[in-house]
Protein backbone atom coordinates (compact mmCIF):
# COMPACT_ATOMS: atom_id res chain seq x y z
CA UNK A 1 0.00 0.00 0.00
CA UNK A 2 1.64 3.51 -1.08
CA UNK A 3 -0.07 5.89 0.99
CA UNK A 4 0.16 10.06 0.07
CA UNK A 5 -0.78 12.98 2.76
CA UNK A 6 -0.78 16.14 1.31
CA UNK A 7 -2.20 19.83 2.78
CA UNK A 8 -2.97 21.24 -0.63
CA UNK A 9 -4.11 24.57 0.31
CA UNK A 10 -6.93 24.40 -1.52
CA UNK A 11 -7.32 21.31 -3.10
CA UNK A 12 -9.23 24.01 -6.36
CA UNK A 13 -6.10 25.99 -6.43
CA UNK A 14 -3.72 23.16 -6.87
CA UNK A 15 -5.87 21.53 -9.65
CA UNK A 16 -6.52 24.66 -11.55
CA UNK A 17 -2.42 25.00 -11.40
CA UNK A 18 -2.66 21.95 -13.30
CA UNK A 19 -0.46 20.19 -11.17
CA UNK A 20 -2.57 17.76 -9.01
CA UNK A 21 -3.71 15.28 -11.81
CA UNK A 22 -0.42 14.85 -13.17
CA UNK A 23 1.28 13.97 -9.81
CA UNK A 24 -1.39 11.39 -8.94
CA UNK A 25 -0.88 10.06 -12.26
CA UNK A 26 2.96 9.62 -11.42
CA UNK A 27 2.86 8.47 -7.54
CA UNK A 28 0.05 6.39 -8.38
CA UNK A 29 -0.53 5.88 -4.99
CA UNK A 30 -3.48 3.77 -3.24
CA UNK A 31 -4.54 6.03 -1.08
CA UNK A 32 -4.26 9.86 -1.04
CA UNK A 33 -5.10 12.06 2.68
CA UNK A 34 -5.56 15.33 1.83
CA UNK A 35 -6.18 18.32 4.21
CA UNK A 36 -7.42 21.89 3.92
CA UNK A 37 -9.35 20.88 0.96
CA UNK A 38 -11.40 24.18 1.33
CA UNK A 39 -14.28 22.44 -0.74
CA UNK A 40 -17.19 20.64 -0.51
CA UNK A 41 -16.97 17.62 -3.02
CA UNK A 42 -19.30 18.75 -5.53
CA UNK A 43 -16.94 22.01 -5.78
CA UNK A 44 -13.15 20.23 -6.50
CA UNK A 45 -13.97 19.56 -10.78
CA UNK A 46 -11.15 16.73 -9.47
CA UNK A 47 -11.94 13.60 -11.70
CA UNK A 48 -10.19 10.51 -10.59
CA UNK A 49 -12.07 7.48 -11.78
CA UNK A 50 -9.86 5.16 -10.25
CA UNK A 51 -10.09 6.49 -7.13
CA UNK A 52 -13.09 6.10 -4.92
CA UNK A 53 -13.27 9.88 -3.04
CA UNK A 54 -14.81 10.67 0.81
CA UNK A 55 -14.82 13.63 1.98
CA UNK A 56 -15.56 15.86 5.43
CA UNK A 57 -15.46 19.25 4.32
CA UNK A 58 -15.78 21.76 6.77
CA UNK A 59 -19.18 23.71 7.24
CA UNK A 60 -17.68 27.30 6.83
CA UNK A 61 -17.13 27.81 3.03
CA UNK A 62 -13.17 27.95 1.80
CA UNK A 63 -12.13 26.50 5.07
CA UNK A 64 -10.31 23.47 6.39
CA UNK A 65 -11.75 20.16 5.62
CA UNK A 66 -10.11 16.39 4.77
CA UNK A 67 -10.74 13.94 1.70
CA UNK A 68 -9.75 10.53 1.49
CA UNK A 69 -9.11 9.03 -2.07
CA UNK A 70 -9.11 5.39 -2.08
CA UNK A 71 -8.22 3.23 -5.59
CA UNK A 72 -10.83 0.77 -6.18
CA UNK A 73 -10.49 -2.55 -6.53
CA UNK A 74 -9.69 -3.52 -9.88
CA UNK A 75 -12.81 -5.11 -11.96
CA UNK A 76 -12.83 -8.68 -13.63
CA UNK A 77 -11.70 -7.18 -17.36
CA UNK A 78 -8.83 -4.58 -15.99
CA UNK A 79 -5.85 -5.08 -16.19
CA UNK A 80 -3.23 -4.35 -13.27
CA UNK A 81 -3.20 -4.39 -9.52
CA UNK A 82 -6.80 -2.64 -7.89
CA UNK A 83 -7.08 -0.60 -4.28
CA UNK A 84 -8.90 -1.44 -1.56
CA UNK A 85 -12.70 -0.36 -0.42
CA UNK A 86 -12.49 0.95 3.07
CA UNK A 87 -14.78 -1.24 5.10
CA UNK A 88 -16.01 1.87 7.11
CA UNK A 89 -15.46 5.73 7.23
CA UNK A 90 -15.79 7.64 9.88
CA UNK A 91 -16.18 11.76 9.90
CA UNK A 92 -14.50 12.96 12.85
CA UNK A 93 -14.13 12.45 16.80
CA UNK A 94 -16.82 10.37 18.43
CA UNK A 95 -19.19 12.56 20.53
CA UNK A 96 -18.02 10.85 23.74
CA UNK A 97 -14.84 11.76 23.71
CA UNK A 98 -15.52 15.85 22.71
CA UNK A 99 -17.52 15.39 25.95
CA UNK A 100 -15.53 14.13 27.87
CA UNK A 101 -12.68 16.87 27.08
CA UNK A 102 -14.95 19.92 26.85
CA UNK A 103 -14.14 20.50 23.49
CA UNK A 104 -17.10 21.37 21.94
CA UNK A 105 -17.92 23.28 24.98
CA UNK A 106 -15.08 25.37 25.24
CA UNK A 107 -13.60 25.31 21.33
CA UNK A 108 -17.07 24.85 19.17
CA UNK A 109 -17.55 21.41 17.87
CA UNK A 110 -14.30 20.55 15.76
CA UNK A 111 -16.42 18.25 13.93
CA UNK A 112 -17.78 20.76 11.75
CA UNK A 113 -14.32 22.09 10.72
CA UNK A 114 -13.63 18.36 8.71
CA UNK A 115 -10.30 18.14 10.47
CA UNK A 116 -10.65 14.53 10.86
CA UNK A 117 -11.20 11.67 8.85
CA UNK A 118 -10.96 7.88 9.32
CA UNK A 119 -10.99 5.19 6.72
CA UNK A 120 -10.73 1.17 7.96
CA UNK A 121 -9.01 -1.20 6.15
CA UNK A 122 -8.79 -4.99 6.63
CA UNK A 123 -5.61 -4.59 8.13
CA UNK A 124 -5.44 -0.63 9.37
CA UNK A 125 -6.65 2.28 9.83
CA UNK A 126 -5.40 5.38 8.65
CA UNK A 127 -6.72 8.58 9.83
CA UNK A 128 -6.52 11.79 8.20
CA UNK A 129 -6.00 14.56 10.22
CA UNK A 130 -5.49 18.40 9.68
CA UNK A 131 -4.61 19.83 13.31
CA UNK A 132 -5.58 23.39 14.36
CA UNK A 133 -3.04 25.95 14.69
CA UNK A 134 -2.44 27.46 17.81
CA UNK A 135 -2.31 30.90 16.01
CA UNK A 136 0.33 33.45 16.10
CA UNK A 137 -0.64 35.12 19.14
CA UNK A 138 -1.03 32.05 20.66
CA UNK A 139 -4.43 32.17 21.66
CA UNK A 140 -5.69 28.87 20.57
CA UNK A 141 -2.85 26.88 22.39
CA UNK A 142 -4.69 26.25 25.65
CA UNK A 143 -8.15 24.23 23.21
CA UNK A 144 -4.69 22.62 21.24
CA UNK A 145 -2.59 21.46 25.01
CA UNK A 146 -5.33 20.74 27.02
CA UNK A 147 -8.03 19.15 24.66
CA UNK A 148 -6.81 18.79 21.11
CA UNK A 149 -4.20 16.51 21.86
CA UNK A 150 -5.25 14.89 24.65
CA UNK A 151 -8.28 13.93 22.36
CA UNK A 152 -6.62 13.10 18.81
CA UNK A 153 -4.24 10.29 21.23
CA UNK A 154 -7.03 8.80 23.07
CA UNK A 155 -8.93 8.56 19.67
CA UNK A 156 -6.12 6.93 17.20
CA UNK A 157 -5.65 4.65 20.78
CA UNK A 158 -9.13 3.38 21.06
CA UNK A 159 -8.49 2.56 17.40
CA UNK A 160 -5.07 0.82 17.94
CA UNK A 161 -6.89 -1.96 20.46
CA UNK A 162 -8.43 -3.40 17.10
CA UNK A 163 -5.74 -2.92 14.70
CA UNK A 164 -3.17 -0.97 13.66
CA UNK A 165 -2.81 2.97 12.86
CA UNK A 166 -1.47 5.38 10.10
CA UNK A 167 -2.41 8.70 11.44
CA UNK A 168 -1.13 11.26 9.17
CA UNK A 169 -1.76 14.95 7.97
CA UNK A 170 -1.07 18.30 8.59
CA UNK A 171 -0.04 18.39 12.59
CA UNK A 172 1.00 21.84 12.64
CA UNK A 173 4.50 21.46 14.87
CA UNK A 174 7.63 21.39 14.45
CA UNK A 175 8.52 18.41 16.99
CA UNK A 176 12.26 18.86 17.34
CA UNK A 177 14.76 21.40 16.84
CA UNK A 178 15.97 19.46 13.43
CA UNK A 179 12.30 19.79 12.20
CA UNK A 180 12.56 23.47 11.23
CA UNK A 181 15.50 25.75 9.74
CA UNK A 182 15.83 28.30 12.56
CA UNK A 183 14.21 26.71 16.19
CA UNK A 184 16.24 29.66 18.58
CA UNK A 185 14.40 32.27 16.92
CA UNK A 186 10.99 30.28 16.93
CA UNK A 187 11.18 29.09 20.29
CA UNK A 188 7.99 29.78 21.95
CA UNK A 189 6.32 30.73 18.66
CA UNK A 190 3.17 28.86 17.43
CA UNK A 191 4.25 25.79 15.81
CA UNK A 192 6.84 25.01 17.97
CA UNK A 193 6.04 26.02 21.72
CA UNK A 194 7.00 24.05 24.58
CA UNK A 195 3.09 22.87 24.73
CA UNK A 196 2.54 21.64 21.03
CA UNK A 197 5.71 20.04 21.41
CA UNK A 198 4.90 18.05 24.64
CA UNK A 199 2.02 16.64 22.54
CA UNK A 200 4.42 14.90 19.94
CA UNK A 201 6.09 13.54 23.00
CA UNK A 202 3.08 12.15 24.27
CA UNK A 203 2.36 10.04 20.40
CA UNK A 204 5.73 8.62 21.25
CA UNK A 205 5.58 7.87 24.27
CA UNK A 206 2.57 5.58 23.71
CA UNK A 207 4.25 4.11 20.87
CA UNK A 208 3.84 5.68 17.87
CA UNK A 209 6.27 5.81 14.79
CA UNK A 210 7.37 9.21 13.21
CA UNK A 211 7.83 6.97 10.39
CA UNK A 212 10.44 9.60 8.78
CA UNK A 213 12.48 10.24 11.53
CA UNK A 214 12.59 5.79 11.57
CA UNK A 215 14.61 6.06 8.34
CA UNK A 216 16.28 9.76 8.02
CA UNK A 217 17.75 11.57 10.87
CA UNK A 218 19.13 15.32 10.56
CA UNK A 219 18.05 18.84 9.85
CA UNK A 220 17.28 19.54 6.57
CA UNK A 221 13.74 17.74 5.51
CA UNK A 222 10.92 20.01 5.55
CA UNK A 223 7.38 19.78 4.38
CA UNK A 224 6.17 23.68 4.64
CA UNK A 225 7.63 26.91 3.84
CA UNK A 226 6.72 30.36 4.66
CA UNK A 227 5.27 31.91 0.77
CA UNK A 228 8.21 34.75 1.40
CA UNK A 229 11.37 35.76 1.27
CA UNK A 230 12.58 32.86 -1.05
CA UNK A 231 12.19 30.80 1.45
CA UNK A 232 11.28 27.18 -0.24
CA UNK A 233 14.15 28.24 -2.90
CA UNK A 234 16.54 28.59 -0.14
CA UNK A 235 15.03 25.62 2.03
CA UNK A 236 14.05 27.65 5.22
CA UNK A 237 11.18 25.68 5.85
CA UNK A 238 9.45 23.23 8.54
CA UNK A 239 8.43 20.08 9.01
CA UNK A 240 4.88 19.95 10.19
CA UNK A 241 3.70 17.20 8.34
CA UNK A 242 3.87 13.39 9.67
CA UNK A 243 2.97 10.03 9.43
CA UNK A 244 3.08 7.89 12.42
CA UNK A 245 2.20 4.61 12.34
CA UNK A 246 1.46 1.85 15.36
CA UNK A 247 5.11 0.14 16.33
CA UNK A 248 3.29 -3.27 15.08
CA UNK A 249 3.16 -2.13 11.42
CA UNK A 250 6.94 -0.80 11.42
CA UNK A 251 8.28 -4.31 10.20
CA UNK A 252 6.21 -3.73 7.63
CA UNK A 253 7.02 -0.09 6.27
CA UNK A 254 9.17 -0.01 3.13
CA UNK A 255 9.77 3.48 3.64
CA UNK A 256 8.64 6.93 4.33
CA UNK A 257 9.60 10.12 2.26
CA UNK A 258 9.18 13.66 1.95
CA UNK A 259 8.28 14.56 -1.95
CA UNK A 260 9.78 17.89 -1.34
CA UNK A 261 9.73 18.83 -5.44
CA UNK A 262 6.52 18.63 -5.86
CA UNK A 263 4.77 21.99 -5.99
CA UNK A 264 1.25 23.19 -6.04
CA UNK A 265 1.02 24.21 -2.44
CA UNK A 266 3.22 26.16 0.63
CA UNK A 267 2.96 22.26 1.66
CA UNK A 268 4.59 19.28 0.00
CA UNK A 269 3.32 15.93 -0.36
CA UNK A 270 4.55 13.03 1.81
CA UNK A 271 4.85 9.48 1.20
CA UNK A 272 4.44 6.01 3.32
CA UNK A 273 4.90 2.63 1.67
CA UNK A 274 4.01 -0.59 3.41
CA UNK A 275 4.64 -3.49 2.24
Amino acid sequence: MKIISWNVNGIRAVHNKGLFLPFVEKYKPDVICLQETKAKQHQSEVDLPEYEEYWNSAEKAGYSGTAIFCKRPARPHESGAGGETPLSVALGFPEDLLKKYKLADEYGNPNTEGRVLTAEFKDLYIVNVYTPNSKEDLSRLPLRHKQWDPVFLEYVGNLEKTKPVVFCGDMNVAHTEDDLANPKPNEGKHGYTKEERIGMDKMVSSGFIDTFRHFTKGKGHYTWWAPWANARANNVGWRIDYFFASKDLLPKIKSSKILASELGSDHCPIQLEIL
